[in-house]
């Protein structure tokens, strides 16, 4: 099948409000890799250290973790229009004042609040496409998969060249590319209908009551400290300029987005949701093994190659935790979501910690030890998993809104 022919329609026949809610996704999802090849400037500029720096991303996911019990309390409220809206303006206000920080201390701050804002939004934005989009969900879900890949993959493109000549430009850049995805969504998209039961702040946390949900989110806890020890700390480990860096990690966002779309759909139906995650988690510890104990060209193809094994580690969670209970996908989405992000706020902090009481290889080390325990949690549940993980289809999760973010 032509991959921009969903077998309805094309993903490119779409309503002026999909394509203002797709382009604001992907300056939404820039904003998380944005800042990897500036942390070292960043230190420089705010005379701060590698693990000061490296508490923009555990502020940031700190806070999108929280706000996975918020999201769809406050979207059942006051619907999917105004939620996105809301989230953009927080983007806009904390990116803007981002850039003008004084101090590392603010700016981890100002991070925090932006945090709050993309939360809000990606977690809606998918629920918001699907509703709007022609050609179906499956249509809805290519486009907001690759708006997805495309951000991650120029995230860090974006900050190499902004960054350049200031850190603070980067920040400023995104602050005024989510304003213009204001004021479009303000223009094009009209308010989405409602769900007819409203989400309280406790369902997330009675849905991971089952065993198949919570031991997806514990496997995927455990993987996302190895995802983000990559994400955060390797920019440190590679101690390249701004372009060169940026140029690696978007060879990494293009892995990224070409397995999470393409390749893992293959893969799962060859051989099976868990047999696929089980055998990638091992390829990922292996990985990050060989980058923080080989020479820097490895360390470089290591990251790159990375990317791979993490699009496909995405896709196969995001469909387990959304089939594996019987809770409203976006409910057990957030309950999931909840869980593993605060593996992506502990990371960054622990990762140069390691490093100050060892050396910079032994950060790798203990990623590596978390894939594994993932893959381990992953054998270990299999009996609960396996009924509902082998039903799965690279479509099952298109219904009610899923993706590396959605609520």
């Amino acid at each position: 099948m032509d991959p921009i022919d969903t077998g309805s329609g094309s993903i490119l026949k779409q309503p002026k409000a999909v394509w203002a809610t797709a382009g604001a996704s992907v300056v939404a999802f820039m904003g998380i890799g944005l800042v990897d090849p500036i942390l070292p400037s960043i230190a420089q500029g705010l005379d701060a250290t590698a693990g000061q720096v490296s508490l923009l991303f555990t502020s940031y996911f700190l806070i999108t973790a929280l706000a996975m019990l918020v999201t769809g309390f406050v979207s059942s409220r006051i619907g999917g229009r105004r939620t996105l809206l809301l989230g953009l303006a927080l983007v806009v206000v904390f990116a803007g004042l981002s850039g003008t920080s004084g101090s590392v201390g603010e700016l981890v701050g100002f991070r925090a609040g932006w945090g709050l804002g993309n939360a809000l939004f990606v977690s809606t934005a998918l629920a918001v496409i699907v509703g709007a989009a022609a050609g179906g969900s499956a249509a809805a879900i290519l486009l907001y998969e690759s708006a997805l890949g495309l951000g991650m993959a120029c995230g860090p493109l974006l900050g190499a060249l902004l960054g350049d000549a200031s850190w603070r430009y980067p920040f400023l850049g995104t602050a005024a590319l989510m304003a213009v995805g204001f004021l479009c969504i303000t223009a094009f998209l009209g308010e989405q209908p409602r769900p007819a039961r409203k989400t309280s702040l406790l369902d997330p946390l009675k849905a991971l009551g089952h065993g198949g949900l919570a031991s997806t989110a514990i496997s995927a806890f455990f993987y996302n400290y190895t995802f983000f020890t990559v994400l955060a700390f390797t920019p440190f480990v590679l101690d390249m300029s701004p372009y060169r860096s940026g140029a690696v990690f978007f060879a990494w966002g293009v892995l990224l987005a070409v397995f999470s779309v393409i390749v893992a759909p293959r893969l799962q139906k060859r051989f099976g949701s868990l047999t696929v995650l089980g055998g990638s988690l091992v390829l990922l510890a292996a990985d990050v093994l060989v980058l923080g104990h080989g020479s820097h060209t490895t360390a470089v193809v290591c990251t790159v190659l990375s990317g791979a094994l993490i699009g496909v580690n995405n896709t196969v969670y995001t469909e387990l935790a959304l089939g594996v209970s019987d809770a409203p996908r976006p409910v057990a989405s957030a309950g999931y979501n909840f869980v593993r992000w605060f593996a992506a706020a502990a990371a960054p902090y622990f990762a140069p910690k390691i490093a100050e009481w060892s050396d910079a290889r032994m950060p790798f080390t203990v990623a590596a030890v978390t894939a594994v325990l993932g893959a381990l949690v992953v054998l270990v549940r299999r009996r609960a998993l396996t009924a509902e993980a082998e039903e799965l289809q690279p479509s099952h999760a298109t219904e009610d809104g899923v993706g590396m973010f959605a609520n």
